[in-house]
């Protein structure tokens, strides 16, 4: 039988990633709620999958060093197949940018401090940068929680009994 390299585990991972956010996005419309949560007990799960299968292979002692670069390559193909569908997704759905600025506006609405000329600058500005800040929040948020999960696994993992 022929095992699963990091990448392909981090192909497969993401590729279910994916369907589960679809699915979530499908049921709730919307992102805004705890299932997301879903997704990233996925992703760390494939962490702890990926290094504890180079352990079982690995012959000799699995060192911090290895056991992270084992990790490592597969948070990246994770976290890059997320980007390309969280953009691919917002092209696809140009609504999520204005429910974003339709949200900005009820909740400044309240704010006494501000003139409806400054709420309506700081909704246009909040539109320019919704690409890319929603896919640098994606790059972001998924190497960080990738390289977490990756050094507590190969932590544990790495130490001598």
């Amino acid at each position: 039988m022929k095992t699963l390299n990091a990448r392909n585990k981090g192909l497969i991972t993401g590729a279910v990633m994916i369907l589960i956010s679809i699915a979530i996005y499908l049921a709730k419309k919307s992102y805004d709620n705890n299932l997301q949560y879903i997704t990233y007990t996925v992703y760390i799960a494939g962490i702890i999958w990926t290094l504890v299968d180079f352990k079982k292979l690995t012959d000799g002692p699995v060192t911090f060093k290895t056991c992270f670069a084992e990790g490592f390559k597969y948070f990246v193909v994770v976290t890059f197949l997320m980007v390309i569908f969280t953009l691919v997704f917002i092209l696809l759905h140009p609504e999520l940018k204005e429910q974003m600025a339709e949200n900005m506006r009820v909740a400044y609405k309240g704010a006494k401090d501000m003139m409806p000329s400054d709420i309506e600058n700081r909704v246009a500005a909040a539109k320019k940068f919704f690409l890319p800040g929603y896919l640098m929040g994606a790059v972001l948020g998924y190497l960080v929680i990738g390289a977490l999960g990756t050094l507590v696994t190969a932590g544990i993992i790495s130490q001598k009994k």
